[in-house]
């Protein structure tokens, strides 16, 4: 018989899916912790980094939990965390709930915000009517940490973690100066300005980043909530 792998600690004495699921994800941090892991495995000083309000001792034991409940896997050889199957599944989870986030008031984009969460986020505030067809590729530099953003035929995000990336223009900045180059003033303007550095066609920057807006998105009529894709890439641990 199959195992059925480790058992979430009871949180929620139901039996609701919803329940069980917050049995293994219902804890501060735990879903941003899979955030951060979601397009690349990272060490615990790098995902620490990616979440600057958790202490090291809780992080610890969130990625211990999130062990237990088969969703992190750690290499003790290489010091390294990754998602499980398991884990990833949750990309199309965060996606709904960047969705959803946008109906909800009191939105503050000034706050902190990591290149992991940029790329979660991307995949619930494209205009997939309008970015439909686009063969842009547009790379994204914070750090260590670099990305590759091409779009589907259909104008979905399909995210590739990347140590060097290779497309049509290149952002570098923080995730919050890269934030307001996608969802702001044009990325030329942040670039004169000293806020991000632009790197590859001006106007392949502006075209990519026209596509992403905080308003709420209609779904597209070819778009089911799993649609988003993520391609694992280089760990840039």
């Amino acid at each position: 018989m199959k195992d059925a792998g480790p058992t979430p600690r009871i949180r929620y004495d139901e039996g609701c899916l919803g329940a069980h699921a917050l049995n293994a994800m219902g804890d501060r941090w735990a879903l941003l912790v899979v955030r951060e892991l979601m397009f690349a495995p990272k060490r615990f000083q790098m995902i620490r980094a990616g979440i600057p309000g958790v202490t090291a001792s809780v992080l610890t034991q969130r990625l211990g939990q999130l062990g237990q409940a088969g969703i992190v896997q750690h290499d003790e050889v290489l010091g390294i965390y990754a998602l499980t199957e398991l884990g990833r599944a949750l990309h199309p989870m965060l996606t709904e709930l960047c969705r959803w986030a946008m109906m909800l008031p009191g939105h503050d984009p000034s706050r902190f915000i990591s290149i992991s969460a940029l790329m979660i986020s991307i995949s619930a505030t494209v205009d997939c009517d309008r970015a439909a067809g686009s063969k842009l590729r547009g790379g994204f530099l914070s750090g260590s940490e670099g990305f590759e953003v091409t779009l589907s035929a259909a104008g979905r995000p399909v995210v590739r973690a990347v140590r060097s990336p290779q497309a049509d223009f290149v952002l570098e900045g923080s995730g919050n100066n890269l934030a307001a180059a996608v969802y702001g003033p044009p990325p030329a303007a942040l670039a004169a300005a000293g806020r991000i550095a632009l790197h590859g066609s001006v106007a392949a920057a502006q075209e990519f980043t026209s596509y992403f807006s905080l308003k709420p998105q209609t779904r597209s009529s070819s778009e089911s909530p799993d649609d988003t894709e993520q391609v694992p890439g280089a760990s840039s641990t």
